[in-house]
This record gives structure tokens, C-alpha cells and sequence, in this order.
């Protein structure tokens, strides 16, 4: 029986037609999140989003609150705690454990 995990990467694969890893996935969140149509971003702009995701992410366990939005639409948290040291693999655990929540409330998985 397939993982949560799997089930969202399947399902993915099949909506867009390409394997996504996590940094993906945390910038088509982010996305989500902004609700602005894609274009094209900077750089730095790409890490703004995924940012975005994260807060996201992380706001459900008590890292972040949410502020609400400035005048362009971006959306803002406040630093609650400090997220605890954790190794790449617990960091990674975390991310997905994170982004399956995000997708079952979205009733995608």
C-alpha cells in the first residue's frame, strides 16, 4: 500500500506531467498561497514564495502566526518559536509530514 507521500507524488505526476520534489511542491504551495496567477519571478522572489509556504506549513504546528496581508496581496507571520535544530533527514520528514497535512485538508489526498 502506497504512503500518503506516494499518493500525493502520483497524483501530482498525473496533474502536471512531471515528478516534483520538495522545493516544488513548497513553490507551488507558496503560489497557492499568494493567489496571484504565475508569471515570471526572480530569484529572490521564488524564495519569497516558498517562504510563503513554509509559514504556511509550519503555522498548524505553532511556529508561526499569521498577520494578514500587506498593500500588494503578500502575505505575512510572526516568529512564534524558533523551529528546533533538526538534521537534513528530520528536516525533510517534517517538510512532507507538512505538505501531506497541507494536501488531505485540501481534500487532495
Amino acid at each position: 500500500m502506497a504512503s500518503d507521500w506516494e499518493l500525493l507524488q502520483q497524483k501530482l505526476k498525473s496533474r502536471f506531467d512531471s515528478e516534483m520534489d520538495v522545493d516544488a511542491i513548497l513553490f507551488m504551495i507558496g503560489l497557492q498561497e499568494l493567489g496571484k496567477p504565475f508569471q515570471r519571478y526572480k530569484k529572490d522572489q521564488k524564495l519569497e514564495i516558498m517562504h510563503v509556504a513554509i509559514c504556511t506549513l509550519m503555522e498548524p504546528f505553532g511556529f508561526y502566526e499569521y498577520l494578514g496581508r500587506d498593500e500588494e496581496g503578500w502575505p505575512h507571520w510572526k516568529l512564534k518559536e524558533n523551529l528546533p535544530f533538526l538534521d537534513a533527514k528530520q528536516q525533510n520528514n517534517l517538510m512532507v509530514g507538512a505538505i501531506v497535512d497541507y494536501f488531505k485538508k485540501e481534500d487532495f489526498i
